[in-house]
């Protein structure tokens, strides 16, 4: 099995902590759209004859597309690959872009998975962070998507930033339980170099972020997801039983995938390759039958450390058995070097498994590193 990964670089506005590729300009969209179908079929070789079990639209805002124009990509992908029946088809939307009409567009479509930017359910919220949409579009459009038979949604909340006090955090958690949203991914709020939080920071018109207000909202969020059922199946992501993202569970796992699209990444085991951050020179590059890529071959010391990092961020846990199959011998230095953790009580061992613990999820990345080869 393998993943598609289609960016849509393209946003109505500017999130002020956003630092993914996207432009507010929809002017060359056309012409974007007719590369992204060029490099669909020049990366046809790219995953094998692997069966293509998820579709992942991301962006930017890729709900900006019409039906028709996704139409397009999803039909170019079955025309080349085989598409598992069950495929999970997803697609990032803003609250604003799903209106009943759009909607009812989409049911038209394969895609079966809403992932829904909703980031707060409060306006001034909404406002600090420059997004487009507001608190009332953000509770309507998921209510109109069920509506129309749409179940399978997640939706992205942030914390951690100076407005978000803890009565609206847990306003905005008890919100997601009432309108019964299976799969949920919450993010502290991080500032990114180049974005617009950093620079008025930068300038004293913003504070710095709270890692102590983040760190409690963090276990806030923990709890309540655990008091509602959810399971927490990767740091940032927790789900109803059996709702959790195929697609991005498959980044974790090591599963191939491929990414079309300008900045897109692609992975096939033993390399991985991203194309360039440019619409203007993705779109050039297309137009010849060539593709804007990088690539690195992984060595052994890369598998092992992405292995340890992406796994370790999920309820599946490190693997020591899969860790000696990419190094012989690997479990011995690495369980030397999780000696203090351990101590600290930040991980533990169940049979062959290392986990971390409730508070070593606060340290996450400091504990991947520290184990790094």
């Amino acid at each position: 099995m393998a993943g598609i990964y289609i960016h849509i670089p393209f946003c109505k506005q500017a999130c002020h902590y956003c630092d993914f590729h996207f432009s507010t300009s929809l002017k060359y969209k056309n012409e974007l759209l007719q590369a992204l179908i060029k490099e669909i079929n020049l990366q046809k070789a790219y995953l094998g004859n692997d069966t293509i079990e998820t579709i992942y639209f991301g962006g930017g805002t890729p709900s900006i597309l019409s039906a028709d124009e996704l139409n397009l990509l999803i039909g170019t992908i079955t025309g080349l690959h085989t598409v598992a029946a069950d495929a999970e088809i997803t697609i990032e939307a803003n609250p604003d872009d799903l209106d009943k009409a759009k909607l009812q567009a989409l049911r038209q479509t394969d895609i079966n998975r809403f992932s829904i930017g909703i980031q707060s359910f409060f306006d001034d919220d909404l406002e600090w962070m420059n997004r487009v949409h507001r608190a009332a579009e953000a509770e309507a459009s998921v209510k109109r998507a069920q509506d129309l038979g749409f179940e399978n949604i997640t939706v992205d909340l942030i914390y951690g930033y100076p407005l978000l006090t803890y009565v609206k955090w847990k306003h905005n958690l008890n919100k997601i339980f009432e309108l019964n949203i299976p799969h949920v991914s919450s993010y502290s709020m991080t500032v990114e170099p180049q974005t617009a939080l950093a620079s008025f920071i930068k300038k004293k018109k913003q504070g710095a972020m709270d890692e102590q207000q983040s760190a409690e909202q963090f276990i806030l969020l923990m709890d309540a997801m655990q008091n509602h059922g959810f399971e927490h199946y990767e740091i940032s992501n927790f789900c109803k039983p059996g709702h959790y993202s195929r697609h991005n569970s498959n980044y974790w796992k090591g599963v191939k995938y491929l990414g079309i699209g300008p900045s897109a990444h692609s992975y096939n085991g033993e390399a991985r390759q991203w194309n360039i951050a440019n619409n203007a020179k993705y779109i050039q590059a297309l137009e010849k039958a060539e593709i804007p890529a990088e690539m690195e071959l992984l060595t052994e010391t890369d598998r092992l450390n992405e292995y340890i990092m992406t796994s370790l961020r999920t309820m599946w846990g490190l693997d020591l058995n899969k860790l000696n199959s990419i190094v012989k011998g690997a479990e011995g230095q690495l369980k030397k070097a999780a000696q203090r953790y351990f101590e600290n009580r930040w991980i533990e061992q169940k049979d062959n498994v290392i986990y971390l613990t409730s508070i070593g999820k606060l340290y996450a990345d400091n504990i991947a590193s520290g184990l790094f080869f």
